[in-house]
This record gives C-alpha cells, structure tokens and sequence, in this order.
C-alpha cells in the first residue's frame, strides 16, 4: 500500500540536501514548541482552575529570569534560522562561473527552452548530470514560475525583465517541472520534464537534435538585420566588444554595470540610458523584436566579452 509513497520529492541536486535540512529544522522547531505550548495550556488549565466562587488567584510577581529566558532563547533559534536561510541563499542564487547557460521564455501555457547551441525544445529540458545550468528566464505574457521539485529550486519567470536560477543535478532520470504561479486558466496543464542524461548520451541527444544557428550565430545575424552594427563601434553609439560585466557612466550621471537586463532595457527603451559622451540616437525595437530574438541579440553581444571560467565547446 506504502510503495513508492515520500512525504517529499527525492533529492536529485546538490541544492536539494541543504535546503531539506533546514525544512526539518524548522519543523522540528514548529513540532516542539506546539507540544510545549499544548502541554503548558493542559497543565495550567488543570492545575489553577477555579474551584469555588469565592477562591481569589494569588497574585504573581515578575521574574526578570523567566522574562529573559523565553525571549533569549526564541531570538537564537530565529537568529539560526535566519543565518541559516541566508547562507542557503546566498549559495544558490550565485550560479557558478563555469555553468552551461539556458534560455528560458514562458508564455500562456508552454515552456519554451534554448540550448546555445541552438536546438529548442518546447517542456523539455534534457542536461547532463553534475554540470551546473544557469536558466535565463522571461516570459512573454504573464508572471510564471519555474520549478523543478526534486531540484528545490522555483524562481518567478516575469515579463518585461530576466530573471535567474540554477541548479546541478547529482542523479539521471526524468524530473517533474512545473508552473508555480497561477497564469489562468490552463495553469494546471503548463508542466514538463527534466531529463538528467550522463554527458555522453547528452552529448549525442545534442548532436542529434533538431538545430539551426547557435544563439550567438543568431544573435549576429539579427544584430545585422536591425543595423546595430552601422552606430555600435562606429563611434555613434558605444561599443559592445568587451563590455558586458563592466560598468558604464551615463548622461544623468549615474552608472550602471552592463548585464542583460541593462541590455535588453537599452534596446527596448534607449532613451532611458544614454552613455555618457553619445547622442540618444538609438531607436526604439519594442513591439518590432520578440523575446527569443532579444535573447541571441544579448547572447551574441556577451560573446564579445570573454568569460574568465566560463566552459567553451
């Protein structure tokens, strides 16, 4: 009857294990203050019930000790708490250096993913084990989530900016993924798999893939077609050769470090973010590019800018 039943998903990352420590923690914590707040309610109800209508309560003093004891020892364990999470987070939202990078658009009721090297897959992920993926992520609609259960990770997928997480599975096998944030009416259906394959058989599940240009083929072949290239390293408009990471000034006198929310802002709202020394030129591309596009046109531009650590093919 109890066959293949879990009170949680299998642990299948290098997240999943320090994350469900601290879950149990937690619950430990929730468990054990319940029973002595359950048992101290019983014992007083018991011991200092009324038991005549003239019987007077005794009067009870302060007692800085007791005061001290039950608010020192709450501040520690959240304090524990606190540290605790915090390390957990800062960990997992830093995706290593050398990651393998996916692309990720969500729109009403579909996963769209992209490899670099160009093949696509619609609620599918297919990545080697023990290698760390950095997903890139947007949608085209409304805000989503993207989660993988087994992994520990979800990370809201939101329109208008990129957002990211990342993860490294530690077992092969097909993981449930799912949207965690209500987008309509056919949310229920916007679900999909990750499948964790050993290098070699991803490597051959690659190279037998359905694939066109790599992103960053793509991405210059777009910056072409949109005329980047007449003012981008003319000396009308800033160049993009090397770049991406750096920060720049801008007219208003602020400065910003270029990345690809500051890419993709630039080149759906140019006015916003003039570089200091350069007229505002630039036109705007909303409603004329779509995300995918916007994606290998910031692909191809942080290809100009080496990436110490990074992992080439």
């Amino acid at each position: 009857m109890w066959q293949g039943f879990s009170i949680r998903p299998e642990q299948a990352s290098t997240i999943a294990r320090g994350v469900d420590y601290l879950y149990y923690f937690l619950t430990g914590i929730d468990l054990l203050f319940t029973a002595i707040i359950f048992l101290a309610i019983l014992y007083f109800a018991l011991r200092y019930r009324r038991r005549s209508e003239d019987e007077q309560p005794e009067q009870i003093e302060g007692s800085i000790p007791l005061e001290l004891t039950w608010t020192l020892i709450p501040l520690g364990l959240v304090a524990i708490v606190f540290l605790w999470g915090t390390s957990l987070f800062i960990r997992n939202a830093r995706p290593p250096a050398a990651s393998m990078e996916i692309f990720v658009v969500g729109k009403q009721w579909m996963w769209k993913l992209q490899h670099p090297e160009g093949v696509e897959e619609i609620n599918e992920l297919h990545v080697p084990v023990n290698r760390p993926i950095k997903l890139t992520m947007t949608s085209e609609d409304v805000i989503h989530d993207f989660a993988v259960p087994a992994f520990r990770i979800k990370k809201d997928v939101v329109p208008g900016m990129y957002t990211t997480e990342w993860f490294e599975a530690t077992k092969t096998g097909s993981f449930h993924l799912f949207c965690d944030q209500y987008c309509g009416t056919n949310h229920s259906l916007m679900k999909g798999e990750v499948i964790v394959m050993e290098p070699t058989a991803y490597e051959q599940w690659l190279s037998g893939g359905i694939r066109g240009e790599t992103m960053v083929q793509a991405g210059a072949r777009l910056y072409e077609q949109f005329a980047c290239i007449t003012c981008h390293g003319t000396g009308k408009g800033p160049s993009f050769v090397g770049i991406y990471g750096k920060p720049v000034k801008l007219t208003d006198g602020s400065t910003l470090v270029v990345d690809d929310d500051y890419l993709r802002h630039c080149i759906l709202h140019p006015s916003d973010r003039v570089v200091a020394g350069y007229a505002p030129l630039m036109p705007t591309f909303k409603g004329q590019i779509t995300e995918e596009q916007l994606l290998q046109i910031i692909a191809y531009i942080k290809s100009l800018t080496p990436q110490e650590g990074k992992a080439t093919k």
